[in-house]
């Protein structure tokens, strides 16, 4: 297959908007990294998303849609069609030049012991507003053939670490609402979910304060960490547990709310421990891979919040920690531009997910294709 132009579009787990980005590739080597752009959540929208996760938690089918979801899920896909037609209006692209997209959608639940996995968004509906295929649905055959239908974007890491001069092994970080990792050992790859990543940090904030998160990490850097709550919370199980392993985004609210004794907490010291928990959660993960990265490189949300990266900085030493940004990525961008990419792979039937990522037997592609109707 020839070099395509694709669209990648992520809404992730700590749901504050729609990222859009543009690549050219071929499916295997990245090309031409096109401009990016953002499409906000209102505080309205979050709400109805809100309810929505909150209402997930009751599904025993993934194609069941409660009126919350049922909600949501329109919501979404307005939202996302409008952030692709903004997106091609602001940068001078027509619908025929693009080949397709990748429509991640939201993840409202993820729980791969019960083989299912939710993600809220109509990839037809898409395909028929804007023009374009879209390719969506990307975590359903993974968890149908027994994987943990996540992390999904670890073959995209390879691709653009082998882009680079820096040593190997490769931790790279997506500090999204849920932190995960990709080793990258040449063609070799280990991904995992990690831990708690902003999710719990955004919703404590929003508990207390009424803000959506820590801006600039202000709150956890007045604070002081609770050295033995931080202790208490890795202790649970699933730190140590080996790979394959992932998450859904709320899976550790009650068990840190009850170790990390959130609710005695200032808001500065509870900002600071669960700011520390997402820090040493990654830090104990290196036990978990071949060998110690030489280096790491962060992207995602809490890229924006210095005191999470200062405390990664600490804990991940000697190794070097960059941003995706200081390395001429895309911090924000990163996972839109992952699922132009798994848009392309998925079009061309190359794996999207493998067994060193998701624990699948064998490689496995994904995602299902939409075309205009």
């Amino acid at each position: 297959m020839s070099v395509v132009s694709a669209i990648g579009l992520m809404s992730g787990t700590s749901y504050d908007g729609v990222d859009v980005a543009l690549i050219n590739s071929n499916g295997e080597a990245v090309g031409r990294l096109g401009p990016t752009g953002y499409r906000a959540y209102s505080d309205a929208e979050r709400a109805v998303l809100r309810r929505a996760i909150a209402a997930a938690g009751n599904l025993c089918d993934r194609h069941q849609r409660p009126e919350p979801l049922a909600e949501a899920e329109a919501l979404l896909t307005a939202v996302h069609a409008e952030a692709v037609e903004s997106y091609l209006a602001a940068n001078g692209i027509t619908a025929a030049d693009v080949a397709v997209i990748g429509f991640h959608g939201q993840t409202v639940l993820h729980q791969p012991d019960r083989r299912l996995t939710v993600q809220l968004g109509n990839g037809e509906e898409l395909a028929s507003r804007l023009g374009i295929p879209v390719v969506y649905d990307f975590r359903a055959a993974d968890i149908a053939a027994g994987g943990e239908g996540a992390p999904l974007v670890p073959v995209y890491h390879r691709a653009m670490v082998r882009m680079l001069d820096r040593p190997q092994p490769v931790g790279m970080l997506n500090l999204g609402g849920v932190a995960n990792l990709t080793y990258i050992d040449g063609d070799d790859l280990v991904a995992f979910d990690v831990g708690p990543g902003n999710a719990l940090i955004d919703d404590f904030m929003r508990l207390r304060t009424g803000e959506p998160c820590d801006a600039d990490g202000s709150k956890a850097a007045a604070g002081t960490v609770d050295v033995q709550a931080v202790a208490r919370v890795l202790a649970h199980p699933y730190f140590a547990r080996r790979p394959p392993k992932s998450l859904d985004r709320n899976e550790f609210r009650n068990w840190v709310a009850e170790e990390g004794l959130l609710a005695r907490k200032s808001i500065e010291d509870g900002a600071a421990t669960l700011t520390a928990i997402t820090a040493a959660a990654i830090a104990a993960s290196r036990a978990l891979l071949p060998r110690p990265p030489a280096c790491w490189i962060a992207a995602g949300g809490g890229t924006r919040n210095p005191t999470l990266m200062r405390m990664l900085a600490e804990r991940l030493a000697p190794a070097e920690v960059e941003t995706a940004n200081d390395v001429g990525w895309s911090a924000d961008a990163l996972e839109a531009q992952a699922f132009a990419y798994l848009a392309v792979r998925s079009l061309r039937g190359l794996p999207l997910t493998f067994p060193g990522t998701t624990g699948v037997p064998a490689p496995l592609t994904g995602g299902v294709l939409a075309r205009p109707g």
